[in-house]
């Protein structure tokens, strides 16, 4: 059995998005609750989004303490701003998940 090569791109990055820019967007990153883990997230959307403000983002642990969920509202001027930060963001070693 052979196995499909993935595509290098993200499926539909080539068509229109719903999207009007720029937008409000948000974010969903969440990571194992370490103490630098909100820094780290912060210092990658300031790379792509640098007119976000920390002082917006929503912080909250799961119940067991474990995890954390930061919740950043960026405001996105295109589709391949927003690519680029997912792209980064789902790469950063303390980030497990990016909605």
């Amino acid at each position: 059995m052979t196995i499909p090569e993935l595509p290098k791109e993200p499926v539909g990055s080539g068509a229109e998005t719903l999207l009007e820019f720029p937008c409000d967007f948000p974010l969903k990153i969440m990571g194992l609750a370490q103490d630098n883990l909100a820094q780290e997230v912060l210092a990658v959307l300031q790379k792509f989004a640098p007119d976000y403000d920390g002082k917006n983002m929503e912080m909250r642990a799961s119940s067991s303490g474990k995890y954390v969920s930061l919740t950043c509202t960026v405001c996105a001027r295109s589709k391949a701003q927003l690519d680029d930060l997912y792209r980064a963001l789902s790469s950063h070693p303390l980030v497990k998940v990016v909605l």
